[in-house]
């Protein structure tokens, strides 16, 4: 199924970029360069997509990760034991420093 064209992107890039792209795009068999730019673009941008996507899948997903983010909870007792277990263990042997959280 072939898509029709009828938008363009204008890039800027330097030679050796163009370079490296053309024979990426030689060794991978494509037609043409244009072919596989556009194929490359493609790929990321649902990959970059999926990936957001899968993390934060709804605006009520968003704002409870901002507001955790911005506001977080205090410690429970779980977490000041495990602080308390691990400042004792990466203390030296002859230290007598206060673990306070």
């Amino acid at each position: 199924m072939k898509t029709t064209v009828n938008d363009r992107i204008d890039v800027r890039i330097s030679k050796e970029h163009k370079e490296l792209i053309k024979y990426a795009s030689k060794i991978s068999g494509f037609k043409n360069l244009s072919e596989f730019i556009v194929f490359c673009m493609n790929t990321e941008a649902k990959r970059i997509i999926k990936e957001h996507d899968q993390f934060l899948q709804s605006v009520e997903d968003k704002k409870i990760f901002i507001k955790t983010i911005l506001n977080p909870p205090a410690p429970g007792k779980q977490l000041k034991v495990a602080l308390t277990h691990t400042r004792s263990m990466s203390r030296p042997a002859n230290s007598t420093g206060n673990t306070r959280l």
